[in-house]
């Protein structure tokens, strides 16, 4: 920016202008008819007019004009009308071009109200701070490794235990979990999610170990382990033997169990209780009807009255599994209640199952009712 002289500055300028009329105004060399009231009255000749207007036959020094008191007060106020303008203007003037604004003294700024005066460099543009993206176990590389290797258990606990994980899948933000996988404890079947393959057999089947089976009938490794310990615990809490009826029926045999429904009830009451091929729990090797057993075992229906069935309700997630078809949720499982079908999921989510208070897989992790196919 170019500096200003201060002795050719706009505000100098107009302050020696209005100093030269004020000067100007005092000094006019019109001097006061002194003479006699008589003398002064008006004659022919001499120039009549308003009152103040001046003689010019008046005897005073040649070229000299003569002027009235009152047209001098009134001259006299309007060249003092002008020293105010030409001042007011030369303070403008003097702001514009030195670039401010006149503003009150520094010490009345503390009692002025309203906006704080806008900087030099103009209104400052707001910061915005980074937002981190919200985490997502599927960016953990311990958590991709130990899903990629296939172990249930050390992936739940990569996530942060079984909520976490549940919350993380529920949520959507772990999309490289998929429920749909018939190799994961976390898989949901139901009358909208059928295996993939439709035929899927899983490979790991064992019979488990001291329990008393009614068919030959076998389950998946972990949960063969599971159901062992559930029949021990039951057995010392002094509720009884547990035995099971059935647990993985392939999708040739879900086939002829199904159409043996259909034939006795027809389609609609058939889907109320068994599933159709591809759909079936049974077929995962993770689920199983458990009976009642004293010296001889007891039929499905026993159960839910049974001392052994009120002891699975109370302790069963404990050893991972959970009642799949629980009282009064059909519309959102799709199946009556049964208090004889357990489905393993593993102790920690079954533990988060528990603790959450959840009564069907499909609010646990978050997807819409299945009541019908």
């Amino acid at each position: 920016m170019t500096s200003h002289d201060p002795e050719t500055s706009p505000r100098r300028a107009a302050r020696a202008e209005a100093e030269r009329l004020a000067t100007a105004a005092l000094t006019l060399p019109a001097v006061f008819d002194e003479r006699a009231p008589a003398e002064q009255a008006p004659t022919r000749g001499r120039r009549r007019g308003r009152i103040g207007a001046f003689d010019a036959a008046a005897p005073g020094p040649r070229g000299i004009r003569r002027f009235s008191p009152v047209l001098l007060r009134r001259r006299l106020v309007v060249v003092v009308a002008a020293v105010i303008v030409v001042a007011g203007c030369a303070v403008a003037i003097g702001a514009a071009a030195s670039g401010g604004v006149p503003g009150p003294a520094p010490d009345a700024v503390d009692h002025l109200s309203g906006p704080p005066p806008v900087a030099d460099d103009g209104i400052p543009v707001p910061q915005l701070a980074a937002v981190a993206a919200t985490a997502t176990p599927c960016d953990d590389p311990a958590f991709t490794a130990a899903l990629a290797s296939g172990d249930d258990a050390a992936t739940i606990a990569a996530a942060g235990g079984g909520e976490a994980f549940r919350a993380a899948v529920a949520s959507g933000i772990a999309p490289c979990v998929s429920l749909s996988d018939p190799n994961r404890e976390w898989l949901v079947v139901n009358k909208q999610r059928p295996y993939d393959p439709v035929d899927y057999q899983p490979g790991d089947l064992v019979m488990p170990a001291n329990v008393r089976a009614l068919e030959d009938s076998a389950v998946r490794a972990p949960a063969a382990a599971a159901l062992t310990s559930l029949v021990k615990a039951a057995s010392d809490a002094g509720v009884g033997e547990i035995g099971y009826l059935s647990a993985y029926r392939s999708y040739t045999t879900q086939k002829s169990t199904y159409a043996g429904r259909v034939a006795v009830g027809g389609v609609a009451e058939a889907d109320r209780e068994s599933a159709r091929p591809g759909f079936s729990e049974h077929q995962s090797g993770m689920a199983v009807d458990i009976v009642p057993c004293n010296g001889s075992c007891r039929t499905l229906d026993d159960v839910a009255g049974s001392p052994q069935g009120a002891w699975v309700r109370e302790h069963a997630w404990e050893y991972g599994f959970i009642t799949r078809y629980a009282e009064g949720r059909e519309s959102v499982s799709g199946y009556e209640p049964e208090a004889w079908h357990l489905r393993y999921i593993g102790p920690e989510l079954a533990r988060a199952y528990h603790e959450g208070g959840f009564t069907t897989l499909e609010e646990f992790f978050g997807l819409p009712a299945a009541p019908t196919y």
